[in-house]
């Protein structure tokens, strides 16, 4: 049988990156939506051909024919709504960051272990076709060694036109709810005052600290870190004695500009990501003797990629490429740098 997915959240995200790409998914059925704004969940419905309309998240899951649900809402909503899918025995895509404290993203990590769920991340630049294909480049050259040794690696984000398509959602002017449980949006030890940084850095900077995970190995360390109250921030991660410096800046003018170089001896693979909601894939371009090759670019979706890839995940009982295990890293590297900046 196939997986009948459930969407709560039915923001512009909610819609237009996942409600729109599990629906034109054959291999799932979108068989209902849950959202506190009545009228904006009715015009979803509407929009996208779904019959089933909840005002609450728990209404959804008392839904026999969920099996599994899509977390799109507020980010301190997130992890309740998380848990209370879990505990109910649903697989969850929850959009990132999965939780603010390692403390809160282990508590759903053990949920979804205790209940032998999949439990996958938003972090959807693990599914980008240009970041697959930079992968396996990259197996081939530390196999073949034909650029020699890594010996640094380098990221950016600075988060300007986000490439959304206006024509793939609808909304209406309800205010956003209240009334939802919410986690505490950072750690005991960090001030009030700069959680609201934290919180964008978390949103927005936690996908290139992921995927420089993803390419350079799981589990790095912080070697240096200078975060402003906005969010801004430059960090060096050692990868097993790899330096990766990030450069983070959010709200520039003009084009999204995100990506990471790894420099090796002779050479260097970089990836352009896309904008986050632009329907094209990563360029790969590879430096070799003076020569720049940039390897085959079409035009696919992460998010709908990521969209495929739960489904998949489901129903092969596959671990996902961004779990919810692996991501407790993420949110674990962003306390030790924003730990580093309150000692001083």
């Amino acid at each position: 049988m196939k997986p009948g997915i459930g969407i709560i959240g039915t923001g512009m995200v909610g819609q237009m990156c996942h409600l729109a790409n599990f629906a034109a998914n054959p291999a799932c059925r979108v068989v209902a939506i849950a959202d506190l704004r009545p009228d904006l969940a009715a015009a979803a419905a509407q929009k996208f051909g779904i019959s089933r309309v909840y005002g609450t998240h728990r209404e959804l899951l008392a839904d026999s024919e969920v099996s599994a649900v899509v977390v799109v809402t507020k980010r301190r909503a997130t992890g309740p709504i998380v848990l209370d899918a879990l505990n109910s025995g649903r697989h969850v895509l929850s959009e990132k960051p999965m939780a603010y404290t390692t403390v809160q993203a282990e508590t759903l990590v053990e949920a979804a272990r205790r209940q032998d769920l999949i439990y996958s991340i938003g972090y959807m630049k693990r599914h980008d076709a240009g970041v697959a294909r930079a992968l396996a480049e990259l197996a081939r050259i530390r196999a073949d060694q034909s650029l020699g040794r890594i010996v640094a690696a380098r990221g950016w984000c600075f988060g300007g036109d986000t490439g959304r398509a206006q024509d793939n959602f609808v909304m209406t002017g309800e205010a956003r709810p209240d009334g939802l449980e919410l986690w505490e949006d950072g750690p005991d030890w960090m001030p009030r005052a700069v959680r609201p940084g934290y919180d964008n850095f978390l949103n927005v900077f936690s996908h290139i600290i992921n995927l420089a995970r993803y390419l350079l190995g799981s589990s790095p360390t912080v070697t240096d870190s200078s975060v402003e109250t906005s969010g801004a921030a430059r960090v060096t991660l050692d990868f097993d004695g790899i330096a990766c410096a990030l450069d983070l800046v959010n709200g520039s003018e003009g084009a999204w500009r995100e990506g990471l170089t790894i420099d090796f001896e002779r050479g260097a693979l970089t990836i352009e990501l896309p904008a986050p909601f632009a329907e094209e894939d990563a360029r790969v371009i590879v430096d070799h003797q003076d020569e720049s090759t940039q390897l085959i670019h079409a035009t696919s979706w992460a998010f709908r990629r990521q969209a495929v890839a739960f489904v998949s995940d489901i129903i092969e009982r596959r671990m996902p490429l961004a779990s919810g295990q692996d991501s407790v890293t993420d949110i674990a590297l962003a306390e030790a740098i924003w730990k580093r900046r309150a000692s001083g």
